[in-house]
C-alpha cells in the first residue's frame, strides 16, 4: 500500500514537472518570438538602400473636400503625383475596420476588426476602441499590417498612431510607436516623424504612419460643411505643409514617398427625417446593442437564429428607409464572411436616415456621421500619393482601400504575406520603379 502511494506521488510529481516545463517552454517561445521577429531598430544592409514611405491618414476626410475647400499643401502632393477620384471603404464604414484594412490589405472578416466594438465568442471577450487593454491585445488582430511586414523583413518601421500599431501583432511592434493621445497636437506628431527621418541611416525607419483626427472630430461635432470642419481641414493641411517643408530639407528628400488616405467620408443627416425606432417593433430584452445613428448592430445573448430571423423579418416589414440583414444575407460586396464576431442582426438605413434602439437615443445623434453602407457616395474617402515611386499626373477612378497595401509593398520592395485580399494590379499604373 505504501509502495502504491509512493508510486502515485512520484507520478504526480512527474506530471507537475512536465506541465511546468511545457508552460515554461511556451512562455519562453512567446518571449523569443516577441524579441527576434522585429529589427531591433537596425535596418539590414539591403533595406537601407530602399525608399521611404509615409502613410498619412486624415480620419473622416471625404473624397470631395479637396475640390470644395482650400488645401494648398494637399494640392502640392497631388500635382506632383497621382490621385484617385475617391477611395471606397470596406464595410462597415467605421474607423477601426477601415484603418486596419488599409494597413493589411484584408477585409474585416479576415483581419478580425469587424467594428469599433465587437465580441470575440471564442475568447468570451469584447473589443472596444476605447479600452486600452483590448486595443493592445494582439489576439484580436489577424493579418499582417505593413509595419509588421517591414520589421519582419529587416526594415525599421515607425508609427505615430495607426489602428493596430499599439499591439504586438504576431509578436512584433514598430520600432517606434506611441499610445494614442489626442492631446498630442498635429505639429508635434509631424515634428517627431521628421526627427525619425533624420536618424542615422542604419536606424532610420523606412515605413512611417501618421494620423490626424481633427476633421473626423469636427465633422461629427459640427457637421461636414460647418465652419469648424472647414477650419479643421485647413489646420490638417497646414500640418502637411510642415511635413513637406521638413522633408525638403533632408539630404534624402528625393527618396521619400507620401500616401494620403482617409478611412471613410462623412455625411449630415437629412433634415426632418424621422429615425426608425427599433423598440417600437422588436422586444430588445437580452440583447446587446451597438449603435451609431447610421447603423445598429444586435448581438443576441446566445445563439438564436430563429429570433434573429424573426427580427429581420419584422424590421423589413415596417422600415421604408433602411433594411435589416442577417450576416449571411448581406450584399456580396460587403464581404461579410463567416466570422462570428459580426453582429447577429445588422440594421443599415439609407444614407442620411437614422436608426435608433429607443427614442431616448435621439439626443445622441451627431451633426455628422459615417457608418452607412460603403456604396453611399458620402462615405467615400480620398487617396493622393507622390514621390519617386509614384508616377506624376495620373488620375485614377474609384479605388478600393484594400489595394493600397500591395502598392506599399511595391514601393518598399517587401515580399507579400501568404494571404491578402488586395489586388496589386489595381494601382500598378501609378507605381514607378525609379528609386
Amino acid at each position: 500500500m505504501r509502495k502504491n502511494n509512493h508510486s502515485n506521488f512520484r507520478s504526480v510529481i512527474i506530471v507537475v514537472l512536465t506541465l511546468g516545463l511545457l508552460l515554461a517552454c511556451s512562455a519562453q517561445a512567446e518571449t523569443i518570438e516577441d524579441k527576434v521577429q522585429g529589427t531591433g531598430g537596425i535596418n539590414t544592409a539591403q533595406q537601407q538602400a530602399k525608399p521611404y514611405l509615409i502613410l498619412v491618414s486624415i480620419d473622416g476626410f471625404r473624397w470631395d473636400y479637396m475640390d470644395r475647400y482650400p488645401t494648398p499643401n494637399m494640392d502640392r502632393i497631388a500635382v506632383n503625383g497621382s490621385k484617385a477620384e475617391r477611395l471606397i471603404p470596406v464595410y462597415p464604414t467605421l474607423t477601426f475596420p477601415n484603418h486596419y484594412s488599409i494597413a493589411t490589405g484584408l477585409y474585416p472578416a479576415h483581419h478580425g476588426l469587424v467594428a469599433n466594438n465587437f465580441p470575440d465568442p471564442k475568447r468570451n471577450k469584447w473589443y472596444s476602441l476605447k479600452n486600452r487593454e483590448t486595443v493592445e491585445d494582439r489576439w484580436f488582430y489577424s493579418g499582417e499590417p505593413i509595419w509588421v511586414t517591414a520589421e519582419t523583413q529587416g526594415m525599421v518601421a515607425a508609427s505615430f498612431f495607426f489602428v493596430g500599431s499599439e499591439a504586438p501583432i504576431k509578436g512584433v511592434s514598430p520600432t517606434h510607436w506611441r499610445n494614442y493621445d489626442k492631446n498630442i497636437n498635429g505639429q508635434q506628431r509631424v515634428d517627431q516623424v521628421l526627427e525619425w527621418l533624420t536618424l542615422p541611416e542604419k536606424n532610420r525607419p523606412h515605413m512611417y504612419t501618421l494620423y490626424f483626427e481633427d476633421v473626423d472630430d469636427n465633422s461629427h461635432w459640427h457637421g461636414p460643411d460647418s465652419v469648424e470642419n472647414i477650419a479643421a481641414i485647413s489646420r490638417v493641411d497646414d500640418y502637411l505643409g510642415r511635413l513637406l517643408d521638413g522633408i525638403q530639407k533632408l539630404p534624402h528628400a528625393q527618396r521619400v514617398n507620401i500616401i494620403l488616405v482617409s478611412d471613410h467620408g462623412q455625411s449630415a443627416y437629412l433634415e426632418n427625417q424621422r429615425p426608425f425606432i427599433l423598440a417600437d417593433h422588436v422586444n430588445l430584452n437580452n440583447t446587446i446593442i451597438i449603435e451609431g445613428g447610421s447603423y445598429l448592430f444586435l448581438h443576441l445573448d446566445q445563439d438564436q437564429p430563429s429570433r434573429a430571423r424573426a427580427i429581420v423579418k419584422t424590421v423589413n416589414e415596417h422600415w421604408n428607409h433602411g433594411r435589416a440583414y442577417l450576416p449571411t444575407e448581406t450584399p456580396a460586396q460587403w464581404h461579410v464572411d463567416n466570422n462570428p464576431r459580426f453582429p447577429d442582426v445588422i440594421l443599415i438605413p439609407e444614407a442620411g436616415f437614422a436608426v435608433l434602439s429607443t427614442v431616448e437615443m435621439a439626443g445622441k445623434i451627431n451633426a455628422g456621421d459615417h457608418g452607412w453602407a460603403p456604396e453611399a457616395s458620402a462615405m467615400h474617402g480620398f487617396f493622393v500619393a507622390s514621390g519617386p515611386n509614384i508616377k506624376s499626373g495620373v488620375t485614377l477612378g474609384p479605388i478600393n482601400n484594400i489595394d493600397i497595401y500591395p502598392l506599399m509593398l511595391s514601393i518598399l520592395g517587401l515580399d507579400a504575406p501568404d494571404t491578402i485580399d488586395g489586388d496589386a494590379s489595381k494601382l500598378a499604373t501609378i507605381y514607378s520603379e525609379h528609386n
